[in-house]
């Protein structure tokens, strides 16, 4: 991860028992979870920069687990999955295919959602009748399990990101043994995020296991500024009028009305106050409250004009010399 930037890593078929949260060094830390020392097994590795970030972790199975992240006011759900392997009962790939829904649902769909997953299945090559979650570039035939993958895509609205890039096919197998060259790692997102993801690929050279291969992909998170409110500018009397000796003696007037007669103010400051400023919006009235445009330009003059002309052009005189 350190060597090749990776920020958020999935992982599966960990072999750890119990759940778990550890730093395990070079900046980093696991959080996982497993039934059984012996098989299956998810986890999630962050950077140690984005640990403060999460807000929520799942550990839902030892096939199934997730992490929330707040990450610049974006929800971003990281999902790690382990689909049975091919010679395995269907119930138990029904249950994890159950687990896998029921997280997902769980998700607000205004959040982010990245899965990454060994499905243990082949989309296959091509996506003609499935255009809408897939793109064209997986590898040979798909099977009954690489079926699923693409089912779960469309019921839940997401697409399967390796196969939207075109790469040599080196690029596109994630899994090697003896003669066998296979695509059984997949990492998904949501349909409507897909152009937030600008690169994926299989990292050749590096892996944990001898047989799996690292599937990554390059996720710039856009950030939706919120518009600033339009604020209205406060209307304000226009005392300046009081300048005129007609507008003077009309507010005295209006004034002396709205105390009753009274020559001498309330002692109450807040009822004086109020007073003043209710008569003076009734006989000066209030401005618009729209700023005025080029508020500050009264200065600019044909004077003032000439003599920057002057100047520029002395200057221009002067880098010639």
């Amino acid at each position: 991860m350190e060597r090749r930037k990776v920020d958020i890593l999935c992982v599966q078929e960990t072999r750890w028992k119990g759940n778990k949260a550890c730093s395990i060094g070079a900046g980093f830390k696991l959080f996982c979870y497993g039934v059984d020392s012996k098989r299956n097994g998810v986890g999630v590795v962050l950077k140690e920069e984005f640990v403060r970030n999460v807000l929520e972790v799942k550990r839902v199975s030892d096939r199934v687990m997730s992490l929330k992240l707040e990450i610049e006011g974006v929800m971003l759900n990281v999902v790690s999955g382990y689909a049975p392997q091919v010679g395995c009962e269907l119930e138990e790939k029904e249950r994890f295919w159950s687990e896998l829904d029921e997280v997902i649902e769980s998700i607000p769909t205004g959040e982010r959602v990245v899965i990454g997953a060994d499905f243990n299945g082949h989309v296959g090559e091509g996506n003609r009748g499935d255009e809408e979650v897939m793109g064209k570039f997986g590898v040979k035939e798909r099977n009954l399990e690489g079926q699923m993958v693409v089912d779960f895509a469309k019921g839940m609205d997401m697409a399967v990101v390796n196969t939207y890039f075109q790469k040599r096919e080196e690029h596109r197998v994630t899994y090697k043994s003896g003669g066998r060259r296979t695509q059984v790692d997949y990492i998904l997102s949501r349909r409507g995020n897909l152009k937030e993801i600008s690169e994926c690929k299989v990292v050749v050279g590096e892996s944990v296991a001898r047989q799996h291969r690292m599937v990554v992909c390059r996720m710039t998170l856009m950030v939706c500024k919120k518009k600033r409110s339009k604020i209205e500018i406060e209307k304000k009397t226009k005392w300046c009028k009081l300048k005129k000796e007609e507008c003077c003696e009309e507010f005295r007037k209006k004034l002396r009305q709205a105390l009753g007669g009274q020559v001498v103010l309330p002692d109450d400051w807040k009822t004086r106050a109020e007073v003043i400023r209710e008569t003076g919006r009734k006989v000066l009235g209030v401005s618009s409250g729209r700023r005025k445009e080029d508020k500050e330009t009264w200065w600019w003059n044909e004077e003032v004009q000439d003599s920057i002309q002057r100047k520029s052009q002395e200057e221009v005189g002067h880098g010639q010399d």
